[in-house]
């Protein structure tokens, strides 16, 4: 045996997942309360002793960990043009494990200062102008941000030509000069910024956390959780040299507070009778919807789908599921009681990957040019895509998982919402997604293998 231990120190939770890496299985799951304002350390024993009373004691030759921190660590970014180089920023931030407070286009204003220092971000993303090109705004904006009394390092990763007059500009504060994210009209170089951004949240982490208190426990270098989710979801869609993954994929992580989206795949235009418009998707793409969760932000997925949709899907009178959505939002810990509870559930959850999943795949429109009518499509195709994977308590502890996923499919009546038109859908029952992004850092082939095996099949949906 080769036991391995994974942890995930979450917002609210600390998770441990314990794989043997010889026989590249499972060898159990736990969860303790973090413990952030005593001694994480303490959180983290709580959940290695409720695993012990699951596993035995192991003598763990390895232990690798990510971190939420604290919520996620939160981004401002700011471009030029909103279509381009803001939409670049946005890539790059949310690419990097980011939660993304605001994005800002043009010149900043005395308003969105204050603005910025009154949403306190732990990271701004300063970017603009291809290389060569537009200087003013990214300047402007360089001295804008100077004036922020909030302290926040900046990345500086616009027009190359006006890269260290902006840090000159905020001096004073710390800054990073990257690559720009579009160097030429429509060129994505988004990774060079994503690295350092997942560097800052690293260190920024362990100071949220108080992570330096467990940091000689951890053998390898510690990730972002959703870094760790993106790791996971790219390797069991292409695999390794050694093994096919199984395709190309969509993932939906539907949280308390957040849902988040992963997709890889291509997603370009099927036939030529259909034109792209904007920048091309990432084929690793993650979007985070802050006003859908199903606690937190319970009222977000009301505000999206309307109180009388919630109504008709779980059979319950609109009256009394807004009162019950009313009582959920206050009472953020309560789970389902009763079968009137366990159906308004499962609505909210359905309409949480309804709207997560429509949010994050293309769109087209009909267009009429000299040829003919054309489609325009926007954003990422993902009807071919046939695997849906879902995590997230309320789609794990249920049996109606596949009929939940079932809504993030192609709709009819949205004929031109870029959803998948069927898939087979795979659940994480047993938590292990981010651990197995861990995993695949240092041992790729040992993470595939465990997910192939874990991720539990729950019909095909269509």
């Amino acid at each position: 045996m080769r036991p391995v231990l994974l942890i995930d120190f979450g917002s609210t939770y600390t998770k441990v997942t314990a794989v043997d890496t010889e026989s590249e299985t499972l060898l159990g799951t736990a969860a303790s309360f973090t413990t952030i304002q005593t001694d994480i350390n303490d959180g983290l024993n709580n959940a290695l002793a409720l695993l012990e009373e699951k596993t035995g004691k192991l003598d763990f030759v390895a232990r690798y960990a990510c971190s939420s921190a604290a919520g996620g660590l939160r981004m401002i970014a700011s471009g030029l043009v909103p279509e381009l180089t803001a939409e670049a920023a946005k890539q790059a931030a949310l690419g990097a494990g980011a939660k993304i407070a605001k994005i800002y286009s043009y010149d900043l204003t005395e308003d969105d200062v204050e603005e910025i220092d009154s949403l306190k971000p732990d990271i701004f993303l300063l970017v603009g102008g291809t290389d060569g090109g537009n200087t003013a705004t990214i300047l402007n904006n360089a001295k804008m941000v100077a004036t922020c009394k909030t302290d926040f390092p900046v990345v500086i990763a616009g027009n190359r030509s006006a890269a260290r007059q902006c840090q000159r500009y905020l001096e004073g504060r710390e800054t990073f000069v990257c690559e720009n994210v579009m160097p030429k009209f429509g060129q994505l170089n988004i990774e060079p910024a994503q690295s350092q951004i997942r560097e800052l949240f690293l260190r920024r982490i362990i100071q949220a956390k108080g992570l330096s208190r467990a940091s000689e426990l951890i053998s390898g270098i510690m990730m972002p959780t959703p870094s760790a989710m993106m790791r996971a979801m790219q390797l069991l869609a292409e695999g390794t040299a050694e093994e096919q993954g199984i395709g190309d994929l969509l993932a939906l992580d539907v949280g308390g507070a957040t849902t988040d989206v992963y997709s890889i795949a291509d997603g370009m235009p099927q036939d030529a009778q259909t034109v792209y418009k904007g920048l091309p998707e990432p084929y690793v793409k993650r979007t985070v919807e802050g006003d859908i969760g199903m606690r937190y932000s319970i009222h977000g997925i009301v505000d999206a789908a309307g109180i009388d949709r919630i109504a008709k899907i779980s059979g319950i009178e609109a009256e009394k599921a807004q009162a019950m959505v009313d009582h959920l939002s206050e009472h953020t810990d309560e789970v389902p009681t009763n079968e009137e509870w366990e159906r308004l559930d499962f609505a909210l959850a359905a309409m949480a990957c309804e709207t997560a999943a429509r949010r994050h795949s293309g769109s087209t429109e009909e267009a009429y040019t000299m040829a003919g009518k054309v489609f325009v499509q926007t954003g990422k195709d993902l009807r071919p895509v046939r695997q849906i994977i879902v995590t997230g308590g309320s789609l794990i502890h249920t049996k109606r998982t596949g009929e939940i996923a079932s809504h993030a499919l192609f709709d009819p009546a949205e004929p031109m919402s870029l959803r998948p038109m069927k898939a087979q859908v795979l659940v994480d029952r047993s938590y292990i997604l981010a651990a197995m992004g861990l995993l695949a850092e240092y041992e790729p082939l040992v993470a595939l293998h465990i997910m192939k095996k874990e991720l539990i099949p729950d019909g095909y949906q269509e």
